[in-house]
């Protein structure tokens, strides 16, 4: 299986994936090491990345889950997949690839990243980001509003894990 944890910037993506990961012994992946340098120098300044420069990203994904679904093998992957084209282009496995979208408020998501230090992503990206969303109907749903703990236990019982 492998989980991808998509959502905005801020909706705990990659702390929680750490947590999941390591609760199923499972290898832990963050699409943001993915990306070209010019996608994270744009990022940094606030631009949005456009589908163009989401394809590079993307081919990288992609060889990921391939090489894992070769192997046999499940990973757990933090990933935004905005887009239904995004999610479609890396759930090209079919059932072997889950989505799970970590959902929250937009005042919740705008206090985590006012608190967060460290990351590329400028803050101010939210928007257009919430603008883009579109979770996939299949998508497990789960509010970020709790723990990180917490989270990582719903989303285990919710895709039976």
């Amino acid at each position: 299986m492998i989980v991808v944890l998509m959502g905005v910037t801020g909706s705990g993506k990659t702390t929680v994936g750490r947590i999941l990961a390591g609760r199923l012994g499972w290898p832990f992946f963050d699409a943001d090491d993915y990306h070209p340098a010019a996608n994270v120098e744009k990022m940094r300044r606030g631009i949005p990345l456009t589908d163009a420069d989401r394809k590079p990203w993307l081919e990288r994904l992609s060889g990921l889950i391939d090489e894992a679904v070769a192997r046999g093998e499940s990973l757990v992957l933090a990933c935004s997949a905005l887009k239904h084209a995004y999610q479609e282009y890396l759930r090209h496995h079919g059932d072997a690839v889950r989505y799970v979208c970590l959902c929250g408020s937009p005042e919740l998501i705008r206090a985590r990243l006012a608190a967060r230090r460290g990351h590329f992503m400028d803050p101010s990206l939210l928007a257009s980001q919430l603008e883009i969303l579109e979770p996939p109907a299949d998508a497990v749903r789960v509010d970020v509003g709790g723990t990180p703990e917490a989270i990582a236990d719903e989303i285990r019982a919710r895709l039976g894990v």
